[in-house]
């Protein structure tokens, strides 16, 4: 796989129909800079908006993938996305006039004809691969769905289609290189429907700018003369349809003999194109459909952003920890006497976050509690617990240095044994809702496996000098 990221050397510009929305739209490759990663341009809107291609803007999934930013949006971007990432491309701004961008052939090969001819262009940085190192599992049962994806040094996919349908009947397709494969195997895969579908999409709002030229229609249900006429009359062919021997509607011929699971691969690497960042596993695919990819999509790009706020502040690499001490003081604003955590050693963001102190003599509290029988006051048992759920406010928090976590409230507090000096503190907690700046958390404070104490916070992250303000009006 490709080492450095890159762009395309010059821009290259299209223009169609959109496939569900039939507007006319012109649309312009260009190119990016470094770590720009892929996005759509509204150029037809007030100020331009862009969209960044990634699952945080995903807004819709019938029958394609939507983007959408504050109100702007834009439809069916699964095969532009296909293109993009089949060739390994990093960086590129997509612009647009209109919705939907057009459909082409109903496959992904007259984006990577327009790309290939701008011509592709390494670029310094290197690629930021998301390496897959555990498995990872979406399964939808009561659609048959199942994605799984499992450690590989490289990128393969493979898919199976099963409609229950003797029009289509099972099919499979696998990407083993994605230099070799993708342009001539799997790129001119075309998007195919069901005749039973063709007149609910149409009557639904879709399709107005799908043909026969852009899509395979498999043949599924027999109509008479008279009610494919009418048919041909209210989709606005220009031509007579039949219904043909061959499966395929007016018996077009296919490039593959399995080109709907091709299509279907196709599709799956445009949607995970959405991760964000190219990635290294290989994929196993049952039944995908659009919002199966994005879920599946979704838990990847989770994994792929937690890694990155781990190497953000982890800079060196240890085994059975997430983050050491060092990288907690890059988190945290806490310093001696009162940073109560040693290390990370589970973490699992927006979720939970598992912390460890080690109760020695040497803590200063134990020199007034009390003489003689040295036991950890409850309430730094507590503040621990607070600052090992801190850890779990890092997504979305800019320069966490420079901010505080402050209590809102503490419900449920019970100590069940007392802590000791050689105790190690194992602090599990776990997010309980989170709005913006604010969270509830549940703690748990183990001791050799049995609860020593637990509770229920609210805490706010806010900036320090916002912190002093509170913190000296609470004082008065």
């Amino acid at each position: 796989m490709l080492v450095q990221q890159m762009t395309i050397k010059r821009p290259v510009t299209m223009s169609g129909v959109g496939l569900h929305t039939g507007v006319s739209t012109t649309m312009v490759f260009k190119p990016a800079p470094e770590n720009y990663g892929i996005r759509f341009r509204r150029v037809d809107l007030p100020n331009s908006p862009e969209i960044p291609a990634d699952v945080d803007h995903v807004v819709d999934l019938q029958r394609g993938t939507t983007l959408g930013i504050d109100g702007a949006r834009v439809h069916t971007v699964e095969h532009v996305l296909a293109a993009i990432a089949g060739l390994q491309v990093d960086n590129v701004l997509i612009e647009l006039d209109n919705i939907e961008p057009p459909i082409g052939d109903g496959s992904a090969k007259p984006f990577v004809d327009m790309l290939l001819d701008a011509g592709l262009e390494d670029q310094e940085a290197p690629k930021d691969y998301l390496i897959i190192d555990q498995v990872i599992h979406y399964q939808d049962p009561q659609r048959g769905v199942e994605i799984v994806a499992l450690p590989t040094d490289d990128f393969r996919l493979t898919v199976m289609i099963d409609y229950n349908n003797p029009a289509l009947g099972s099919q499979h397709t696998g990407l083993f290189n994605l230099e070799k494969e993708f342009v001539s195997e799997f790129s001119s895969a075309r998007t195919f429907c069901f005749l039973h579908e063709v007149e609910i999409l149409y009557d639904q709002g879709l399709i107005k700018g799908g043909n026969l030229d852009n899509a395979v229609c498999i043949v599924d249900r027999d109509l008479s003369d008279d009610e494919l006429r009418k048919l041909t009359h209210k989709l606005g062919l220009d031509h007579s349809v039949i219904l043909g021997s061959s499966g395929v509607l007016n018996d077009k011929k296919l490039h593959y003999r399995n080109e709907p699971a091709r299509h279907k691969l196709l599709d799956l690497i445009g949607d995970l194109a959405l991760i964000g960042a190219p990635i290294k596993a290989q994929i196993l695919a049952a039944r995908p459909g659009h919002a199966a990819n994005i879920e599946f999509a979704r838990k990847v790009r989770k994994l792929y952003q937690q890694k990155k706020l781990v190497r953000k502040y982890q800079h060196e690499k240890k085994e059975g920890v997430i983050f050491d001490v060092n990288a907690i003081q890059r988190i945290l604003p806490h310093r001696y006497p009162f940073l109560l955590i040693d290390k990370i050693i589970d973490f699992q963001m927006d979720e939970r976050v598992v912390g460890v102190k080690n109760v020695t003599m040497n803590e200063p509290f134990f020199e007034g509690h009390f003489p003689g029988q040295p036991i950890m006051p409850g309430v730094l048992i507590v503040e621990a617990l607070a600052q090992t759920g801190g850890v779990l406010m890092l997504n979305g928090i800019e320069n966490p240095g420079n901010k505080i976590v402050l209590f809102m409230a503490i419900n449920n507090v019970k100590f069940r044994k007392p802590v000791v000096p050689g105790d190690q503190l194992i602090l599990e907690v776990q997010v309980m809702t989170r709005r913006s700046k604010v969270m509830q958390i549940r703690g748990q404070a183990f001791v050799d496996g049995n609860v020593v104490a637990e509770g229920e916070f609210t805490a706010a992250v806010v900036d320090r000098e916002e912190g002093k303000t509170i913190t000296s009006g609470t004082s008065k």
